[in-house]
């Protein structure tokens, strides 16, 4: 297990807390945040933060300022676009390449600050594609706009948007069979949750290691 440290930030959204779970000798830096309905302990970015260290990628789990003050709806999409903003330098002083990503809200976040903030990549967990039920209403602009390489971990029963559901672009997608929004699988599914998990630290790794 590697050792976790946690530091405070100010931003002009608040104070937003990052919990690193550093590698020996890292190549990269990827930096995950929340989305609007829980934190950090979200089971993706959990194993994430579990896997990714002992291959040479340190992991910060960001929790927007709204969080560390213990409110339970999230701010307008400026609000946590600010706040991203502001832990921003902390990612970037390790002097390593920083993959802007998160899940959810966060990965919205990820995608319209990217090309701005100089994110090396987008790592998109459960992009909301669009509200679930309402596919007229898409976000696909934002994840097309990301101007970075992009890569969308979706779950096959994702309400926010199935993978099939996807425009054609420059991200890459992997897929987890049965996963929904939280990437959770059902009991009769042909897949643990173990395993749904696997597929996602599996496909970060990999594509991660594509990125040179």
């Amino acid at each position: 297990m590697t050792h976790a440290t946690a530091e405070t930030i100010e931003t002009d959204a608040g104070t937003a807390r990052v919990t690193w779970h550093r590698a020996r000798g890292p190549r990269l830096v990827l930096a995950v945040s929340h989305g609007a309905g829980g934190g950090v302990e979200a089971r993706d970015l959990q194993a994430l933060a579990r896997a990714l260290p002992g291959q040479g990628v340190t992991v910060a789990l960001v929790e927007q300022p709204w969080r560390v003050a213990g409110r339970k709806v999230a701010p307008a999409p400026r609000t946590l676009d600010a706040g991203w903003r502001g832990i921003w330098p902390a990612l970037a002083g390790t002097g390593l390449p920083v993959v802007s990503g998160g899940r959810s809200a966060g990965a919205r976040v990820a995608c319209r600050t990217a090309t701005e903030l100089g994110a090396h990549a987008v790592l998109a967990l459960s992009f909301p594609l669009h509200p679930p039920g309402k596919p007229e209403k898409s976000r696909a602009e934002e994840l097309l706009g990301a101007g970075v390489p992009t890569l969308v971990v979706q779950g096959g029963n994702d309400p926010f948007g199935k993978p099939e559901e996807f425009p054609d672009g420059d991200h890459e997608l992997v897929e987890v069979p049965y996963g929904d929004h939280g990437f959770a699988v059902p009991k009769r599914a042909d897949i643990t949750q173990e395993r749904a998990l696997e597929i996602i630290t599996d496909g970060v790794l990999e594509w991660i290691a594509s990125l040179g």
